[in-house]
């Protein structure tokens, strides 16, 4: 399932969502000859939408999710649309179809403009979305390899990645310095974003796409490029000369925008009961990070994490992000005991809530935060489900939208940010918060261990003497058997 964007003027309609002026109408996808009827997509829908509505407004807040409705549409409609798009698709994405005969779609607000004032949309908007992955280290004790209390899953799933040919180089970003709250670490972890985006950043400027690094692109021209768009935001009158102090300056202030929207809190309603593992638990720094790195190659102590606000949205997410209390090889027993549980009942799958409905029933079983294990598949279900949610906190994007503010448009019911020559006022939202597929999560185990083995013997082997010796002692070694007659 993937989500499709385009700007949709719309003069008369009936519901409230497309009354406005720009918005996103989101379609299914699904894999060539997989039939669904009308009914199973309006379900699948439904579940999307009550999801985002009722289990994680409860984490994030109320301003922070847009969960948006579902709207029905003229097929020729639809079918003159998958037309026009189909040629822009990435290559990559075209092994799904488009839903193009139930007629039903989710309108969402397109999160890459402002969503709290309406006053600015004559302004030129700036909307940086960055997906922050995973922002703690495992404290499980479940956990086998001592190198996952180290080392972070993002840094070394890049090194798999690398070597399996998706990204050309491993990037700097470590999640743990973005959501360290401390701004030296999370200054260096957007930069690092910045030079290597992958598929975790991208910049728009009124809607339109300008910066997404490609794997192929000179990060040095792309920055140029970037300066060039941004300069009006930051130095709207200033005579700030070009060149690479120009871009330097340009950048530096973006990520120092970024930073203070990211640990600002926009949102006045208080996300919810839910209160999980204190974050102060786990490890606060990766030992593979560039930053740590640094740090130790100049003999200096590491920077322990400055703590982040109770209401900014990196903590939110992150509080979300650490209902894993188990790691997935802790989790993974409790998954097959509840599906040798399902493979003798099935027909308790619905009463279960596996499929949904995700509603305020479904929300009140995930406060349950005991991790001690009574062999019930009440308390395996209520893992898993927690375990999904995680998941999806983890492979969620923050948008963060800024427009130019003057003076005298500021106050104190507005949130705005400040540059060295300029203001913005601002929206932070939060997107793709489908819940993952509990089908996913033998996937997941499976891939963890991929992550991990190939991590061990390919790049911490070859940081370590001692372990680089063993691996090639292991992979040399023939052991040979006689026949002895007693």
């Amino acid at each position: 399932m993937l989500v499709l964007c385009f700007e949709w003027e719309l003069q008369k309609a009936d519901h409230s969502c497309l009354k406005q002026r720009c918005v996103v109408l989101r379609f299914l996808k699904f894999p060539p000859n997989q039939n669904k009827t009308s009914e199973e997509i309006l379900h699948h829908l439904q579940n999307i939408v009550d999801f985002g509505k009722h289990v994680m407004k409860q984490f994030f807040g109320e301003s922070y999710v847009h969960h948006g409705e579902i709207v029905q549409l003229p097929l020729d409609f639809i079918r003159q649309l998958c037309l026009k798009i189909q040629p822009e698709r990435p290559e990559s994405r075209c092994d799904k179809d488009m839903d193009t005969l139930s007629g039903y779609a989710m309108c969402l607000p397109n999160l890459t403009r402002l969503q709290t004032y309406r006053f600015v949309e004559h302004r030129p908007i700036l909307c940086i979305e960055i997906k922050p992955k995973c922002g703690f280290i495992p404290f499980s004790s479940h956990v086998s390899q001592e190198i996952k209390h180290k080392v972070c899953r993002y840094c070394m799933h890049q090194h798999l990645k690398v070597a399996n040919g998706k990204w050309k180089r491993p990037s700097k970003y470590c999640p743990l310095d973005l959501f360290s709250g401390n701004k030296q670490r999370m200054h260096f972890a957007l930069k690092s974003l910045l030079q290597e985006a992958q598929n975790n950043l991208k910049i728009f400027k009124n809607g339109e796409l300008i910066y997404g690094c490609k794997d192929d692109q000179d990060s040095v021209s792309d920055w140029n490029e970037l300066a060039r768009h941004l300069k009006p935001f930051f130095f709207p009158s200033n005579g700030l000369v070009n060149g690479p102090h120009c871009t330097r300056t340009i950048v530096k202030e973006l990520i120092h925008v970024i930073t203070m929207a990211l640990l600002s809190s926009t949102d006045a309603c208080r996300a919810g009961d839910m209160r999980t593992i204190p974050i102060s638990q786990g490890r606060s720094y990766c030992e593979a990070s560039a930053f740590n790195k640094e740090l130790v190659r100049n003999g200096k102590h590491k920077l322990e994490s400055s703590g982040l606000p109770r209401g900014c949205l990196l903590y939110k997410t992150l509080q979300a992000q650490m209902l894993d209390m188990l790691d997935i090889e802790g989790l993974y027993p409790l998954y097959n005991r509840v599906e040798q549980y399902l493979e003798e009942f099935p027909e308790e799958r619905s009463t279960l809530q596996i499929d949904g409905p995700y509603n305020e029933a479904f929300y009140e079983k995930l406060l349950d935060l005991s991790t001690e294990d009574d062999g019930t598949v009440a308390f395996a279900l209520t893992k898993v489900q927690q375990y999904r949610i995680a998941m999806t906190a983890k492979d969620c994007s923050i948008m963060i939208a800024l427009s130019p503010c003057l003076q005298d448009e500021c106050s104190e019911q507005r949130p705005v940010v400040l540059a060295s020559k300029s203001r913005f006022t601002f929206s932070v939202s939060v997107l793709d918060l489908d819940l993952k597929p509990y089908e996913s999560i033998p996937h997941q185990y499976k891939l963890d261990g991929k992550i991990v083995n190939y991590y061990l013997k390919n790049v911490q082997a070859k940081d370590d003497p001692v372990m680089s010796s063993l691996f090639k002692e292991n992979e040399d070694c023939t052991l040979v058997l006689h026949k002895v007659t007693l």
